[in-house]
């Protein structure tokens, strides 16, 4: 097992220089700005642990983990925004007694939105949401946001956590690695956390599925086709229907064939498909869970939000909160979770990973950061980061190149199949 340790605050700093993430962090008219806690020196280590895994065999992994966490606004064109998230789908707003991170990024939000505040859907809800919050507290908005399954939480100050939960515990840590050289991975999960690891274990080796709802695809998919490629090239994709019993039944059959699952789903969903983690994980599987807040809860939350109200932002020069980076609770939990899926089960046997995007971010934050001191300012035509020793220049976000064109949706179904001797719907 390894601990966390954020190494020494001019360290954090060149971390946070070199990741791309500063110039997505403050106001689209003034500086970029240093955010709380040390989250780029944990992605670092966590490329490391990664590469730890991977170093023997025949498929080496060597990424940068601070760069991962801008790949996609280096490929959208994002910049930052303020108190708006890079993507446009997240908020930062007053409440009565502080301020809350709220999120619509789904068809249905705008509606949800609109019952939580007891008005009609009109061109008028947002003002109507912000005087909503002006005049109720974050703990209102916390439960009202989880029985509505709203992606939106309370903020505390940078570096401490709000939405209402308190911190909930350490992530888990990695343990010896291992090799997923040909090992089967089914990939249930969507949008950047859960596909970043399914990527990383698909470069280490892994035969990586993608099995989608054909009702109720990625919704990645409609998004920047590059980055889509990025994490999904090189995969297999697989359409199955669990609301057809034959669908069923082959869904069934490959998770029972799979050595590794991911999912980024609440437990009733899969639940709802009939696919128990528990029993797989009795078999011998390793099933790795990505939630916003765990396994245990029924809240829900995206990379903006959840990386907001558990305490990783930035302050702008009136003392106020902003986005630090884009939607960086994602690429986080995704790393941290190859971390996991790279190692060997205690036992030999499976293992089931609860992995807490809030848990992933708020550990990012313990005990380590550049300090007040770290200020960013201008370097020739550029910026660079003052640390009080030394000035780190401030580097753009960069992403790599897909490696292959994703499929298309369902493209692979018929040949991953039969491959297996599962049965065709």
């Amino acid at each position: 097992m390894v601990t966390w340790s954020p190494g020494s605050s001019a360290e954090t700093a060149r971390d946070w220089a070199r990741s791309g993430v500063l110039p997505l962090t403050g106001h689209s008219t003034g500086p970029p700005i240093v955010p709380a806690g040390a989250a780029a020196s944990w992605a670092d280590r966590m490329a490391d642990r990664v590469e730890l895994a991977t170093g023997g065999s025949r498929h080496p992994v060597r990424i940068d983990g601070p760069r991962l966490l801008s790949e996609r606004a280096a490929l959208t064109g994002g910049s930052r925004r303020g108190r708006l998230s890079v993507g446009g789908s997240c908020r930062l707003l007053p409440t009565l007694d502080g301020w809350a991170a709220v999120s619509s990024a789904r068809p249905d939000d705008p509606l949800l939105w609109s019952a939580l505040i007891g008005h009609d859907l009109d061109e008028r809800l947002p003002q109507r949401l912000a005087t909503w919050l002006a005049e109720h507290s974050g703990a209102q908005l916390d439960e009202r946001a989880t029985l509505l399954s709203l992606a939106a939480g309370s903020v505390g100050a940078p570096g401490r956590q709000g939405d209402g939960e308190g911190r909930r515990a350490e992530p888990p840590q990695p343990g010896r690695p291992r090799s997923v050289e040909r090992l089967l991975v089914v990939d249930f999960s969507a949008l950047w956390a859960g596909p970043l690891c399914a990527h990383l274990l698909g470069l280490a080796g892994a035969d990586v599925v993608k099995v989608e709802v054909p009702s109720r695809p990625d919704g990645a998919r409609k998004g920047n086709r590059p980055f889509y490629d990025l994490l999904h090239g090189g995969h297999r994709s697989v359409a199955l229907d669990p609301a057809d019993p034959a669908g069923r039944a082959a869904l069934h059959a490959l998770v029972r064939r799979a050595d590794i699952v991911i999912e980024a789903s609440r437990p009733r969903a899969l639940a709802g498909f009939g696919l128990d983690a528990l029993a797989e994980v009795e078999r011998g599987c390793t099933w790795v869970s990505i939630t916003a807040r765990g396994r245990a809860s029924d809240r829900v939350g995206f990379g903006d939000d959840v990386a907001a109200a558990s305490g990783l932002l930035a302050c702008d020069e009136r003392g106020l909160p902003v986005f630090c980076g884009d939607a960086i609770a994602d690429p986080l939990t995704g790393l941290t979770a190859a971390t996991l899926a790279l190692s060997e089960p205690e036992g030999g046997g499976g293992v089931l990973w609860d992995v807490a995007m809030a848990d992933v971010v708020a550990a990012t934050l313990d005990g380590g950061g550049t300090g007040p001191g770290a200020r960013v300012r201008r370097a020739g035509t550029g910026w660079a980061v003052d640390t009080g020793q030394e000035r780190v220049p401030v580097l753009a976000p960069v992403a790599r190149t897909p490696r292959a064109a994703a499929p298309e949706l369902g493209a692979d179904t018929g040949a991953v199949l039969r491959r297996l001797g599962i049965a065709a719907p």
